[in-house]
């Protein structure tokens, strides 16, 4: 397998496919809906390691103010709250695309070792404020950038996500 999965960067300027550890995630402890629209939430704010869906152009050119991100995890991360995922045999189906809602990418301390891959959700999609992250980034040092033709995978998988149509009927089947 080749190792040009991943290229090491360091910086402020942000990148479809750049991989930002230790963000701040707000999450509402509380879900339930307020009674009054100035009700305070209690909000914790957690450490994720995050991937930039958002495109790359509209980073560039200055046209997003938030950033849309997914989290990564790490196979045994992700097993770890997926119980499902456990079973080394149940990963194949995402390594070939087949789950719609992950995404699996080469880890990029050892992208030979297919049990060191990271998961993408794409189930789970956040925005952050770009001001935040390119500060962020900036404080990282290194960190990977997924580079072509792997990144344009990455993008049309999430894309694939999304572009979804469920029928409520299809044509039968030819016999």
């Amino acid at each position: 397998m080749s190792d040009s999965w991943w290229s090491s960067i360091e910086g402020e300027q942000l990148a479809q496919g750049d991989l930002l550890a230790d963000c701040s995630v707000p999450i509402v402890v509380d879900p339930t809906p307020s009674a009054g629209e100035d009700e305070a939430k209690e909000v914790e704010v957690v450490s994720q390691r995050l991937i930039i869906v958002t495109q790359s152009c509209d980073l560039e050119n200055g046209k997003v103010q938030f950033v849309a991100l997914c989290p990564i995890h790490t196979l045994d991360e992700f097993a770890e709250a997926n119980a499902h995922y456990k079973s080394p045999k149940n990963w194949e189906g995402v390594r070939k695309g087949q789950k719609a809602s992950l995404h699996m990418l080469a880890s990029p301390e050892a992208p030979e070792d297919n049990t060191k891959s990271l998961v993408v959700d794409f189930g789970h999609i956040l925005s952050l404020p770009i001001e935040y992250l390119t500060a962020h980034a900036a404080t990282l040092g290194g960190r990977s950038r997924l580079q072509p033709p792997f990144l344009e995978h990455f993008s049309q998988a999430f894309a694939r996500f999304f572009m979804r149509v469920g029928l409520p009927s299809s044509i039968a089947p030819f016999k």
